[in-house]
C-alpha cells in the first residue's frame, strides 16, 4: 500500500516514501535517461534502494514519491537546511511520464511546503548543462538562473558545467500569496 499523500499539487501528491516504492525507485534511479541527468555513475542495487527507504526520517531531508491518481511518477526531496535556513531541492520524474507537467508542479507544492510550513528563506537547485528540460522546469517554477560551476559535473567521460537556480522566500510570496484584493493572504 502506497504512503500516505502529505501534499497536494493541481496535478500531483506528494505522498511518504514507504516500502512498497522500493522496486519504483530502484528501477527509476538506475533508468539511463535519469542517470544521465543527476550523473549517477555507480548501479544502485534493490538492497541498497531497499536500506535508503528504511533509514528516510533519520536526518532532516525530506524525501516524497510524486505521484497522480495513486500512481508513482517520480520523487522530490528538500536536503537539511544549513543555518540561514537555505535547503537544495532535487526531483526525478520517470521518463515515460515526461512532458506532463508534473515535475514543475511537485517543485511549485514542494516550495510551498518549503516556505510556507518550513519557514526557509531560499530554496536553490543545481542543473547540468546537459539537461535543459530540468532548467526549464525551474524557470517554470519562479527559480532565477544565479551563476554557474564551470566544469564542475561529469556526464559520460566529459567536463560540464552545473547551472545554480535560487528562489527565495520574498519572491515565492509575491507570486504566490496575492489574493483577489491583491493584499497578501498570509498577513
Amino acid at each position: 500500500m502506497p504512503g500516505a499523500v502529505f501534499l497536494e499539487g493541481d496535478e500531483v501528491e506528494l505522498r511518504t516514501v514507504d516500502g512498497s516504492d522500493v522496486d519504483f525507485l530502484h528501477e527509476l534511479v538506475n533508468d539511463p535517461q535519469i542517470r544521465r541527468g543527476i550523473a549517477a555513475l555507480d548501479p544502485i542495487t534493490r538492497s541498497q534502494e531497499r536500506k535508503w527507504v528504511e533509514t528516510r526520517g533519520k536526518d532532516d531531508s525530506i524525501n516524497f514519491i510524486v505521484s497522480v491518481g495513486g500512481e508513482a511518477v517520480g520523487t522530490i526531496g528538500l536536503k537539511p537546511p544549513n543555518n540561514a535556513g537555505v535547503a537544495e531541492v532535487g526531483y526525478m520524474i520517470a521518463p515515460d511520464q515526461w512532458g506532463n507537467g508534473y515535475a514543475t508542479d511537485a517543485l511549485r507544492t514542494m516550495c510551498g511546503y518549503a516556505f510556507e510550513e518550513r519557514r526557509l528563506h531560499k530554496v536553490y537547485a543545481n542543473v547540468y548543462e546537459t539537461n535543459p528540460a530540468s532548467a526549464a522546469v525551474l524557470e517554470n517554477a519562479g527559480f532565477e538562473r544565479e551563476g554557474v560551476h564551470r566544469e564542475q559535473g561529469f556526464v559520460e567521460g566529459e567536463h560540464i558545467d552545473v547551472l545554480r537556480y535560487g528562489l527565495l522566500v520574498d519572491e515565492w510570496m509575491e507570486e504566490n500569496t496575492q489574493t483577489e484584493d491583491g493584499l497578501d493572504s498570509w498577513i
